[in-house]
């Protein structure tokens, strides 16, 4: 009995996911410092995108912790100018009167002396270094949030002393960075020494006490020539209630003038700033997105210079049964894998400069989930895309014409 004919060929071999890593891999494996070059260019744009996306945010949740700490419920008031151009000024009951608006918890005020600050009196007089003298009361460092570094604030009982308080800058711009208690530092203030009493911690909602020196209010009428009149008014109200506090309190501290009250919120500078930070923000991660096109087009010049490399590999493989779609399926596996590994490492520098930066910064590092994920995917695509043209050239040719 004759052996049956068969009527057809036997279908090729399939290739596992598996098969094809492994087939895609071993171009890595046989040209590593190749592979490692073109997959920097990934890296490179992946790690800017990483770092663009997480930076900003990192600064977002400390800017969030910061507001939620010092409170977005402080307004401050301050003399505008007059209906004929010129500076007007706050009346001497413009705290008191604050106090009577219902919600509000708690005010205070500072006032401009217009003496200046020096360390010595071998110092001239117009060498100011962009510091201010201001009147104030025991309760400013409460109303807006401050904290003392060293020594103490203004008291009761020096509120009539020739005692001086020093904001941040305004220390280290005098070259005084702590407080001896048995000879505490003197500074020279309108032909007068003061004794620093303490110096202050940063104050963000508050930025002009960081670079001034302050004095107790009686002391700076009876010392310093100062009128009396209050040029900042910082005012606590309660949080469901800051517009409405907001909206009448030109009108309470000042009845007879209120066009002449300028009022603002503190806590929408620091927002805006950081609007302006995520602007930048955005050109940077157009910068990362085109380092990422010329990391693609690297891995793409690599793809087919290893096709033309390799035709005698791919004519001996299509020889032996290969399909034109394993071919394909082969340097396509391999040029995604080379993308996929630069991703992979662009996200973790990526993340190592976002908690760099976090940590000198002070600020809690945020690592958005889909950054990181979304920086090996579209480093996977990129390879992708890069790697169509090559495997299809790869898979186009003929077996005879890649093996001559």
């Amino acid at each position: 009995m004759s052996a049956p004919v068969l009527d057809k060929t036997p279908d090729p071999a399939r290739l596992g996911p598996r098969d094809v890593l492994n087939l895609g891999a071993h171009g890595m494996r046989t040209r590593p410092m190749r592979a490692v070059l073109s997959a920097l260019g990934i890296g490179i744009g992946i790690a800017a995108m990483v770092a663009v996306l997480a930076i900003p945010a990192s600064g977002a949740k400390a800017l969030q912790d910061q507001l939620s700490a010092l409170g977005t419920n402080l307004l401050t008031a301050g003399p505008g100018k007059t209906m004929f151009g010129g500076d007007a000024t706050l009346p001497d009951s413009a705290v008191p009167m604050a106090k009577r608006i219902a919600p509000v918890t708690a005010a205070s005020a500072t006032g401009g002396t217009g003496a200046s600050v020096r360390r010595t009196d071998k110092i001239d007089k117009d060498e100011t270094s962009g510091l201010s003298v201001f009147a104030a009361t025991p309760e400013l460092l409460d109303v807006i949030g401050g904290s003392v570094r060293d020594g103490r604030f203004l008291r009761d009982a020096t509120r009539d002393y020739p005692v001086v308080v020093l904001g941040s800058v305004a220390a280290a711009r005098l070259g005084i960075d702590h407080i001896d208690q048995a000879a505490p530092p003197k500074v020279f203030i309108d032909g007068k020494w003061f004794t620093v009493g303490g110096i202050l911690g940063p104050t963000p909602l508050a930025p002009e006490i960081e670079r001034s020196a302050l004095v107790g209010w009686d002391a700076a009428v009876r010392l310093l020539g100062f009128k009396g009149h209050p040029t900042t008014v910082y005012v606590r109200a309660k949080d469901s209630q800051v517009e409405n506090v907001r909206s009448v309190l030109a009108h309470t501290m000042n009845p007879e003038a209120p066009n002449e009250v300028e009022v603002r919120r503190p806590s929408e500078a620091l927002e805006a700033q950081k609007l302006t930070e995520n602007t930048y923000s955005a050109l940077f991660l157009g910068l990362g997105g085109v380092a990422l096109l010329v990391g693609g087009v690297g891995v793409a010049n690599t793809m087919v210079i290893s096709v033309l490399e390799r035709r005698r590999e791919i004519g001996l493989r299509r020889a032996l049964g290969a399909t034109k779609r394993q071919v394909r399926g082969q340097f396509l596996a391999e040029s995604v894998l080379l993308s996929g590994l630069g991703g992979i490492a662009g996200v973790l520098v990526g993340v190592l400069v976002t908690s760099g930066y976090a940590l000198s910064q002070g600020w809690p590092a945020v690592l958005p989930v889909g950054a990181l994920l979304g920086g090996v995917g579209v480093s996977a695509l990129v390879g992708a895309v890069a790697g169509a043209y090559p495997a299809m050239r790869a898979a186009r040719l003929p077996p005879t014409q890649a093996l001559a």
